[in-house]
């Protein structure tokens, strides 16, 4: 499904080798999901949003949004027509939600226990 846009799955040692330039030392992803361009991922202290620009996608913009910014979010499954699920987070001083889409082959509750445990903290 990522041809169509719709986030999936992608193996947290993979990501933390390719965004290892990232990281803070001794920070490591816990969950990473990659889309046709952008990648979404998880770390114990933030979300890290990587967004591929231009044509090429060479240009790249990086997004961190430490847990402590996000005022909240919501999930919403995929039902039996709709085959996607979608996550929306709340980032204080923000008007609209980062929308993220996904497969149905990505466990959305899992997304969401991992939001969960870093935002309750």
């Amino acid at each position: 499904m990522a041809l169509f846009g719709n986030a999936h799955t992608i193996d947290p040692g993979t990501a933390q080798q390719d965004y290892a330039r990232l990281l803070a030392p001794g920070e490591q992803i816990s969950a990473a999901y990659l889309l046709i361009r952008d990648t979404m991922l998880f770390t114990e202290h933030r979300l890290i949003l990587v967004d591929k620009q231009g044509i090429t996608g060479k240009k790249m913009e990086y997004h961190s949004v430490p847990y402590r910014s996000i005022t909240h979010f919501s999930v919403e499954t995929a039902g039996t027509f709709d085959l996607e699920a979608e996550l929306n987070i709340w980032i204080t001083g923000a008007p609209l939600p980062v929308r993220k889409t996904f497969s149905k082959d990505v466990d959305i509750y899992e997304v969401q226990a991992i939001l969960a445990q870093y935002v309750a903290k």
